[in-house]
């Protein structure tokens, strides 16, 4: 009866993180989204777009600290409790890149960059949507499935290598428009790159402890 109640617990703290997982997925469509409208000069959908971002990241905080307060009630083994505090915070890491992204964005808007530099961002921007979905699609099978849940888990690596292909591209994209740019716009974005990788980055961290929690659902 122990073990009954023990493991709905964990569930019902997956389900919160779980949603937490889906409004930080948001917050990456959102980015893919501010980049297309930023690539076209549309200052207004681009602030629009970015402002819900950021109403979205505040309710992810709220999600992590109701996780943090249903870990704390009933019997979770300490090793669990502990995992599913790394997954949740590894998933509120990864809405802070995606907010840091953003307020780069921001600084970019109305400053000239070359149509080649944008579309390569957009490309990464797509990359990391899908590195993301495939990290929802895997959690979500987490309390259900666990093999299918670690299975689609490894396949999130194989999408942050092709962000880290586009990062890599982009920064010779910098070389090549280097001379014809304002330095401080190319330190800017610079950061932009920086962070998208670092949201692709986390979702593989994130997959790492999807990975480990279905051991202990088996």
């Amino acid at each position: 009866m122990e073990h009954w109640f023990e493991k709905r617990r964990k569930i019902k703290v997956l389900d919160i993180a779980y949603r937490q997982i889906t409004l930080a997925l948001d917050t990456v469509n959102d980015l893919e989204r501010s980049v297309k409208a930023a690539s076209t000069g549309d200052k207004d959908a681009t602030r629009r777009i970015i402002n819900r971002l950021f109403e979205v990241e505040e309710e992810i905080d709220n999600l992590r600290r109701k996780v943090f307060e249903e870990l704390t009630r009933g019997s979770l083994k300490s090793k669990d409790r502990e995992d599913i505090m790394h997954l949740v915070k590894r998933l509120d890491v990864m809405a802070d890149h995606v907010k840091d992204s953003a307020r780069n964005i921001l600084v970019l808007i109305g400053y000239e960059i070359p149509r080649e530099i944008w579309d390569a961002y957009i490309d990464m921007a797509d990359r990391v949507v899908k590195c993301a979905s495939i990290l929802r699609q895997s959690l979500k099978e987490l309390s259900r499935n666990p093999h299918e849940a670690r299975q689609i888990s490894l396949k999130v690596e194989d999408e942050e290598g092709r962000v880290d292909e586009k990062y890599i591209e982009i920064k010779s994209l910098f070389l090549k428009f280097g001379d014809k740019m304002n330095p401080s716009v190319l330190l800017i974005l610079r950061d932009l790159v920086e962070s998208m990788e670092e949201v692709a980055d986390t979702c593989a961290d994130t997959a790492d402890y999807v990975r480990v929690l279905t051991v202990s659902f088996k």
